[in-house]
């Protein structure tokens, strides 16, 4: 029981199956896990088994992030869930959300905490929690994430933490746990650089509110890398090279400042990127690390790398695994409302690229709807750094669904990132920097730059005929034509 350190809980350890009756019928329910790592698994299945034996159970669900289909995936097949926070990636509980069988709340990630805390979304019941080890004292030391962890901890009634033991003890001493005061006494984050530390490497908790420990050896099931397309190359040489530019304008030291990135293979293809560029001495302040963070580390190009989430592909976790003493002291995980709070992201000067699912010509950005109705994961961290970047940069391929769907709109159908927050936007094509440009400047460069040529002369037309209309107005729109794009491909099923 080298796991479990506390003596007064050895008598807590019991089988998942009776860990579960703990968890009531209208409940609500906290779990670790982020973007899916470090999420329990054996308990989710034991209350699944509650319902198939003829139950009637519905609980409320928070997380940290998305979690793997151990948890929302199997609690959507049942019925169980009957609301969702904040953010979600699994099929199953992406249909039964846009179905109207689960209500779901996407809310940034920083302001998860707070809701909590001040009880927003009500009173926790039950605290789930991934776990590698439990201290002398009842700490809980998380595995791959902390993601709402701590505070789930601090505000549920009582914890059941699920062990973990496929994940390796020498994940220990890699967290960093430090957990905000609420106003009035809230004191300022004692974050000067990427590498610092200032919590405890385990969640206090209270031996007496644990009321279970169940032991585990599931493997996380995280996403595989997608594979680095050529229009994903492109992008990221026109990122770096806008970077470059920047460099030489003396605007950004010449090792660039904090990176943040979110998931996917244009991220991936931008920190790759970076393995062969001239930039070197780099530091991540972000949520999520990836493979990519590893090569960097690999090639001796990032110094030090702060998240809440190690996301590692299956393909690379077991190599990971194996050499988890050379990145053990270059790797800090910590909360949530720690890795993408605003007040260090600004302090540090974070860069923030994010992923588009559309634009339009005067910069606003949707990154979670499809057709303006169909949510696909959330606005997850995104809008946290956007907003509070030194540079904020958002990319997205021109074209979707093979050149069915332009991603440069006249209007997007839903807003996420108002023109306020977009610096930077990227595509295959080019970069528009909106930097201190006038709405109609933004329209010109972003058409010019970044739209797909098979839709640049539609957008023109568009832009054009709105100035024309509305006498050359501050953000010209044709309003009865400005979501024509998107209702032209519901009924034919193209925009062109």
């Amino acid at each position: 029981m080298e796991r479990v350190r506390c003596k007064k809980l050895i008598d807590k350890i019991m089988s998942a199956d009776e860990a579960a009756m703990f968890i009531k019928n209208n409940s609500i329910v906290g779990t670790s896990g982020f973007t899916p790592s470090g999420y329990p698994k054996a308990l989710p299945a034991a209350l699944a088994r509650r319902v198939e034996n003829g139950e009637n159970i519905q609980i409320d669900l928070i997380t940290g992030a998305s979690v793997g289909p151990e948890l929302d995936g199997i609690l959507a097949q049942k019925g169980i869930i009957r609301r969702r926070y904040p953010y979600q990636t699994n099929p199953d509980i992406r249909n039964s959300i846009n179905s109207g069988k689960i209500k779901y709340n996407d809310i940034h990630l920083s302001h998860s905490a707070q809701y909590l805390k001040y009880g927003f979304l009500g009173q926790i019941d039950t605290a789930i929690i991934e776990a590698v080890a439990i201290t002398e004292d009842g700490g809980i030391v998380p595995s791959t994430s902390v993601g709402n962890s701590n505070v789930i901890v601090e505000c549920a009634n009582k914890v059941i933490v699920e062990i973990n033991t496929w994940q390796p003890q020498e994940l220990e001493g890699m967290h960093d746990i430090y957990s905000t005061s609420n106003p009035p006494l809230r004191k300022s984050i004692p974050i000067i650089n990427v590498c610092d530390r200032i919590g405890t490497p385990y969640i206090p908790c209270n031996p007496d509110k644990i009321v279970a420990i169940v032991f585990s050896d599931i493997t996380d099931k995280t996403n595989k890398v997608a594979e680095i397309d050529h229009n994903s190359k492109l992008m990221a040489e026109n990122l770096i090279s806008f970077l470059k530019a920047e460099v030489n304008k003396g605007r950004l030291p010449k090792d660039l400042l904090p990176l943040q990135s979110g998931v996917g293979s244009v991220a991936n293809a931008v920190l790759g990127g970076l393995c062969s560029s001239e930039f070197s001495n780099l530091y991540f302040y972000s949520e999520v690390l990836q493979d990519s963070a590893l090569d960097l580390m690999d090639c001796g190009k990032l110094v030090s790398a702060s998240a809440t989430s190690l996301t590692i592909s299956p393909e690379r976790l077991d190599d990971f695994y194996r050499n988890i003493s050379n990145y053990k002291d270059k790797i800090i995980l910590r909360p949530q409302e720690i890795s993408n709070n605003p007040e260090i992201i600004r302090k540090l000067g974070v860069i923030s690229i994010n992923t588009a699912i559309e634009a339009d010509i005067y910069g606003n950005v949707n990154s979670t709807h499809i057709m303006g109705s169909k949510i696909v994961n959330g606005i997850g961290g995104s809008g946290d750094f956007a907003r509070n970047a030194y540079i904020s940069v958002f990319t997205t391929q021109s074209i979707a669904l093979n050149g069915k769907v332009s991603s440069i709109v006249p209007m997007v159908s839903h807003v996420d990132h108002t023109e306020h927050d977009v610096m930077v936007l990227v595509t295959e094509n080019g970069v528009a920097d909106l930097r201190g440009l006038s709405p109609k400047e933004r329209a010109e460069l972003i058409i010019e730059n970044c739209a797909h040529e098979d839709y640049k002369k539609m957008l023109w037309d568009y832009y054009i005929s709105a100035k024309n209309k509305t006498n050359n107005s501050q953000t010209p729109h044709i309003l009865r034509e400005a979501l024509s794009w998107h209702e032209r491909y519901l009924e034919t099923g193209s925009m062109k």
